[in-house]
């Protein structure tokens, strides 16, 4: 073996009790939170240790393993990536759960959105609003609650009292449902502020309006946002697919109720418009998904510099700079 050949010892991450090994899987999980794809990050994760093994080290603290991770991002990925792997070491110390809640009607791609929103940014908890329902439709008759016992899109058939125009009632029916899905939305946000434990819920009965995260102030970080698919037969095509991940999904009442669907969809964007929810287009599921990773990037640095201020107010001592960032500055690269 050559003398310059790099060791395959374990190396330690030094400040972490009672010393951590060095892991490629938990840095890229890591990497994942800057919106690179996980072969992506793991490509990363690979650099980081060959640098490493060829550095012949036996350990190494956090704060510069970070270090090091930016740099590599920066020369593999990009400066966009870079950033927010920065940013994200400044999201860490806010130690307050993130709550993310993902609207928008039936057929824009929720679920796969949450699904893998959560695997990048760590979160175990995910919960759909239609196993809210499920559980509501068990407790509440269709005689007491008739709006829980149908879907979204159908829910002008259970109005009791409908008005003239169908999609008055459409929307009336929605409502209704809607309202009452959402006492389990908001209890499941006041139950990770209170535990501290990060979620993510989706579904079609995330409507602005509906919810409140401001009460909870600075003990959670919020993060709403609506799916939507401006082009009718892209979301159409939805429907087919479904059909084939699921078969106990048939696509034919979705397609028989696509105009329902879409006219939701102008409603709860309408919600989110008024109150100030972005609406996000979902024209091809990587740009969504680094897209949504920008938002929550976006919201967790502005809810991190508020907090740093107030404690600055406050006179109350803060973490030393290089505990804030572990980091350094942006270096200059050559062709």
């Amino acid at each position: 073996m050559s003398e310059h050949a790099p060791r395959t010892s374990q190396i330690l991450i030094s400040d972490r009790d009672p010393g951590l090994p060095f892991s490629k899987g938990l840095l890229a999980s890591q990497i994942m939170v800057t919106g690179l794809s996980p072969y992506r990050a793991y490509q990363v994760a690979e650099k980081v240790e060959l640098r490493l093994l060829e550095d012949r080290r036996d350990a190494i603290d956090s704060g510069e393993l970070a270090m090091i991770t930016l740099e590599v991002i920066r020369d593999v990925a990009g400066e966009r990536y870079a950033s927010n792997y920065l940013r994200w070491q400044r999201v860490e110390h806010l130690d307050v759960p993130i709550v993310i809640l993902i609207g928008g009607a039936t057929g824009v791609g929720k679920s796969t959105i949450a699904t893998q929103l959560a695997a990048r940014l760590g979160i175990v908890r995910v919960v759909a609003t239609d196993a809210i329902r499920e559980v509501m439709r068990a407790m509440l008759s269709a005689e007491l609650m008739p709006t829980l016992h149908v879907s979204s899109f159908q829910a002008d058939r259970a109005v009791r009292e409908p008005p003239t125009r169908a999609a008055d009632a459409l929307v009336m029916g929605y409502r209704e449902q809607t309202a009452a899905v959402s006492v389990g939305i908001n209890a499941l946000i006041e139950r990770a502020a209170i535990e501290g434990t990060s979620i993510v819920i989706e579904g079609a009965h995330v409507v602005p309006g509906f919810f409140d995260v401001d009460k909870h102030g600075d003990a959670i970080l919020a993060v709403p946002f609506i799916i939507g698919i401006d082009d009718e037969e892209r979301h159409r095509s939805h429907f087919a697919a479904r059909e084939d991940a699921v078969a106990s999904r048939p696509a034919t009442r979705y397609v028989e109720g696509f105009d329902g669907i879409r006219a939701l969809q102008g409603y709860v964007k309408g919600q989110a418009l008024s109150h100030g929810v972005p609406v996000i287009p979902n024209h091809s599921f990587d740009q969504t998904i680094a897209t949504v990773i920008d938002l929550v990037m976006d919201k967790a640095t502005s809810q991190a510099a508020e907090v740093s201020a107030e404690l600055a107010a406050a006179g109350a001592p803060q973490a030393p700079p290089a505990q804030q960032t572990a980091v350094p500055q942006t270096r200059p690269h050559t062709a």
